[in-house]
């Protein structure tokens, strides 16, 4: 089912992380910056090249959101990201932003998973392999 509500918010997280992507590139530091000591302390690279990575990762969802193509797995890795981001950057003022982007990741992905994907997880339920 993808009523228009759906492209609505599709659309708006693909801008948001389209954007994100793009401020991070132009200052890859100040991002840094909402990173807590001990996260930045277990990166194996840089803290500019991770958010250089960051930004990668952030076009690249943002991009599947605005083509509509694997918009579920662009869910998926949004959800990740941003489960990611909260745990790392800890409780600021932009942390219900984070946490608004998110559940919106949650219903895209709710949304968007394929029948196939769907009942494969209905048959791992039924036979009680996952709980």
């Amino acid at each position: 089912m993808k009523k228009a509500s759906f492209h609505i918010l599709r659309v708006g997280l693909g801008i948001t992380f389209l954007w994100i992507g793009v401020l991070i590139f132009k200052q890859p530091e100040a991002w840094g910056g909402y990173l807590q000591p001990w996260a930045a302390g277990l990166l194996p690279v840089s803290l500019s090249q991770a958010m250089m990575g960051t930004a990668i990762l952030d076009i690249i969802i943002g991009f599947l959101f605005l083509v509509d193509t694997l918009t579920w797995l662009a869910s998926f890795l949004a959800i990740l990201h941003l489960v990611i981001v909260l745990t790392v950057s800890g409780i600021t003022d932009i942390t219900v932003r984070d946490i608004a982007i998110l559940a919106a990741a949650i219903s895209i992905m709710l949304d968007a998973l394929p029948p196939k994907l769907i009942d494969k997880l209905k048959i791992l339920h039924k036979d009680n392999k996952i709980i």
